[in-house]
């Protein structure tokens, strides 16, 4: 059955990813499908999928959070695409963002792909990069070297639960602003 959105929430299966900055997109996936009492998830397209209506008579939305890790994050989106029947500016992908400070949330509509394997995946699947999005910032390490990059966003939060739940908060409200039909900034 078509539905006018499908949410996907970027991030790692496996509890050793849980809470880590490169899961974000997971955690706001999640709250959405909270906040739209959308039914428990099931296993489908290598990933686990819910769908139902933001509230009564709101857009049909199914909320995605691929299981392949997010390198390979493609490979859950493009066959969920289109069974679904989602135009690509109907898809939303809730990412990190290492180049936006902690705590700064951007939403654009396509756009370059900033070295995200994430991104990079989606683009390869869905032959495009101009889906929409909600950069989540997560702030960067003082360093360029890819290792340590990659331990600071496969690492714990550094900043307290309260300011991360806040940030999974507003990253929230900002993709539920876009599915109502709010214009991307």
């Amino acid at each position: 059955m078509p539905v006018d959105w499908l949410v996907v929430g970027l991030g790692n299966p496996g509890s050793r990813y849980a809470y880590t900055p490169h899961n974000v997109g997971f955690e706001v996936a999640n709250a959405l499908a909270a906040r739209w009492e959308l039914p428990r998830g099931r296993k489908k397209y290598a990933g686990i999928l819910t769908e139902g209506r933001t509230g009564p008579g709101g857009p049909r939305v199914a909320v995605l959070i691929p299981q392949t890790y997010m390198n390979d994050a493609g490979r859950s989106v493009g066959p969920a695409r289109g069974a679904l029947q989602v135009p690509l500016e109907r898809v939303l992908v809730l990412h990190d963002e290492i180049d936006l400070p902690f705590g700064e949330i951007r939403t654009r509509l396509g756009g370059g792909l900033a070295g995200h394997n994430g991104l990079r995946s989606l683009k390869r699947e869905l032959g495009s990069a101009d889906f929409a999005r909600v950069r989540i910032g997560v702030g960067r390490p003082d360093s360029t070297d890819p290792e340590i990059v990659a331990a600071y966003v496969l690492g714990r939060w550094r900043q307290p639960k309260a300011e991360v739940a806040e940030l999974v908060g507003r990253a929230t409200d900002a993709a539920e602003r876009i599915v109502l039909g709010e214009n991307l900034s």
